[in-house]
């Protein structure tokens, strides 16, 4: 590799090893659902960040509306990490600039171990509650919570406990028909991780630092994120 490329790459904010074989085809925009969005599309982002116009984009709706599904990178004829680029914009966003309540529940997750602030005895008492009601269908049922050597580690999205705890009997069901061993647990039980969706590294790996911490000290098999 010549030495002034690599300086071009290291200078670069936004972080895609290849960009600069980009093209400009415009296969990339050809198959994305957000292309338009705030006049831009993967290709403009590109040559934005080419041009060392980071700012815009990281400045501009088009990250952010992106799902990062991957349907660029896939279809990319020079192999370019377009996934990379576009989450390092989000990542470069400042936190208070961080759309809606993604960073806030960053922030609550950190502090409380779920996305909304449940209070953990406000958590244990849903989960027993639910457990009690679910046991007059389920002769025996109660909902497992550290439970060391479970063979399945279950987390929990927090929408489910906050506004729709119904949703998870249905898979408390499946578990109890097919007579599995498992167990939530009483903290740090979080299962969706928006420090992945808003680009902010360090929280989303201390955040699964403490759930993998769980799985090791209970001494699970497995570890399921139903979300």
């Amino acid at each position: 590799m010549e030495p002034l490329l690599l300086t071009k790459r290291e200078k670069r904010k936004l972080a895609s090893q290849y960009a600069d074989l980009c093209l400009t085809c415009g296969t990339c925009a050809g198959g994305c659902p957000v292309t338009g969005v705030d006049g831009l599309d993967v290709r403009k982002c590109v040559r934005l960040a080419l041009l060392g116009m980071d700012q815009e984009v990281i400045d501009s709706k088009f990250p952010w509306v992106c799902t990062l599904c991957g349907r660029c990178e896939h279809a990319c004829p020079m192999n370019i990490d377009l996934l990379a680029l576009l989450r390092s914009a989000r990542g470069k966003r400042a936190r208070e600039q961080v759309p809606g309540v993604l960073h806030k529940g960053v922030e609550q997750c950190l502090k409380s171990g779920n996305n909304v602030g449940i209070p953990k005895e406000d958590f244990l008492f849903l989960l027993e509650d639910l457990g009690v009601e679910l046991a007059e269908e389920l002769p025996g049922f109660e909902v497992p919570v550290d439970k060391k050597g479970a063979k399945y580690l279950f987390t929990i999205n927090s929408k489910e406990p906050f506004g729709e705890p119904e949703d998870m009997m249905f898979w408390w069901r499946i578990l109890y028909a097919a007579k599995e061993s498992w167990t939530t647990t009483s903290e740090n039980w979080e299962g969706v991780n928006w420090g992945l969706f808003t680009g902010d590294d360090e929280s989303m790996k201390e955040i699964v630092g403490r759930i993998v911490k769980n799985y090791k000290d209970l001494e699970c098999e497995y570890l399921v994120l139903p979300e």
